[in-house]
């Protein structure tokens, strides 16, 4: 087995906090292979590259030699993680969570080796928890203590509801901690609250108390908020290859070293050289970020889908190329169109309005040329070249 020293050192490696480092140190003493658990509510159908923190450091452990244990909460998926939400969530169906985990597998296997991952779902313990258990484990934790959580207090300071089967979601969370014996959970910072939980139950069951190491939360593209889908900074796991590589060129060249850290299989060594080397101005920030987007573009699909979408990319934004995937539309005959419209209806653009501040902004050229009047008509019987901002394009071909 690694020595502890170096295995803290990559343990240590984009973690947010360790409760509590010496406990890791003298569990990792033993030379026993650690058992380390990760649990995910399958409460949508898709991964982002920001679920895939906590799975980067799975990876690790799995390297380490310690037993890794991707849980899946199909059960506590039914009642909905509170945590960071202003509302209660809607419950989700027992067949929409089982749809939802199946597709999960596919994508975590990416990362994780399935032949060093164990899979547990908690409803195998707590589908089998009498009406005498769930009190016993409530018994446990008292009502002052849940309320100490922020979106709680938030919430009765705005008079919203919080639910009985809310304050019960940390409790079961924890208590998988109990059922799988775990040494070691990890989690988002947002979910320190229930990790602690999960310590406290494992002593009220007499077990020793897990380590809680917590990640950062990943930002999206945008590089202000946390990678949502919802907010449209994410990048998705089966994002098509070239879409994926150009969202992460995308992002800022100070995020680049984030995503490195909590990304990349790249070495803390090497990639402490590669920030030297960028500061001294002896490595691009650009050629380094492409690295990384090959990396990743590999990594959710294959080496040569990787290298297809690094020559795309330099073909488009290097080169001046047009993509060899170009969208192309048949026009519509002799007919005028205005150009927001254009861009609406084949997608470039969510809207009418927003083609119109992209043509402000300098954004849309039609074969080459800026666009500047937002009013401008095109004729439907000849070929046009449209692009809007660095990566869209649109061919229109006459009938």
């Amino acid at each position: 087995m690694t020595p502890v020293d170096e295995q803290l050192k990559t343990i240590r490696r984009g973690a947010s906090e360790v409760i509590d480092e010496k406990d890791l140190a003298k569990l990792l003493t033993t030379g026993k292979p650690l058992k380390v658990k990760a649990g995910f509510d399958p409460t949508a159908p898709d991964l982002h590259l920001g679920h895939t923190v906590l799975l980067n450091k799975m990876k690790q452990f799995q390297e380490l030699g310690h037993e890794v244990i991707f849980l899946i909460g199909d059960f506590t998926g039914m009642i909905g993680d509170p945590t960071g939400r202003s509302e209660t969530r809607k419950n989700l169906t027992p067949q929409e969570v089982q749809e939802n985990a199946k597709t999960y597998l596919a994508q975590v296997y990416k990362v994780l080796d399935p032949k060093k991952t164990t899979i547990a779902y908690n409803s195998e313990w707590m589908n089998k928890f009498s009406s005498v258990n769930m009190i016993e484990l409530a018994a446990h934790y008292t009502v002052a203590r849940m309320l100490e959580r922020d979106d709680f207090q938030k919430r009765l300071a705005k008079n919203l509801p919080v639910s009985i089967h809310e304050l019960m979601y940390p409790l079961i969370q924890g208590y998988d901690s109990v059922a799988l014996k775990s040494d070691i959970e990890l989690g988002g910072t947002d979910q320190k609250f229930n990790l602690l939980v999960g310590r406290d139950l494992q002593r009220a069951y007499g077990q020793k108390p897990q380590v809680v190491l917590t990640m950062p939360l990943l930002e999206g593209t945008d590089g202000v908020q946390k990678m949502s889908k919802s907010l449209g900074n994410s990048i998705g796991v089966f994002d098509a290859p070239n879409e994926m590589f150009g969202k992460i060129m995308s992002i800022s060249d100070d995020l680049m070293w984030r995503y490195y850290e909590l990304l990349s299989s790249i070495s803390i060594d090497d990639l402490e050289v590669m920030k030297k080397q960028s500061q001294l101005g002896m490595l691009n920030p650009k050629n380094a970020k492409m690295n990384l987007a090959e990396e990743i573009v590999a990594l959710y699909n294959s080496p040569e889908l990787a290298k297809k979408a690094l020559n795309e990319f330099e073909n488009v934004f290097k080169k001046k190329k047009i993509p060899e995937d170009i969208l192309v539309a048949k026009g519509w005959g002799d007919g005028l169109l205005g150009i927001c419209n254009i861009l609406k209806e084949h997608n470039l653009t969510d809207s009418t309005s927003a083609a119109r501040r992209l043509i402000q902004q300098g954004s849309v050229t039609i074969n080459g040329e800026k666009v500047s009047n937002v009013n401008q008509e095109l004729r439907g019987n000849q070929e046009y070249l449209i692009k809007v901002g660095k990566k869209r394009f649109l061919k229109i071909q006459p009938r």
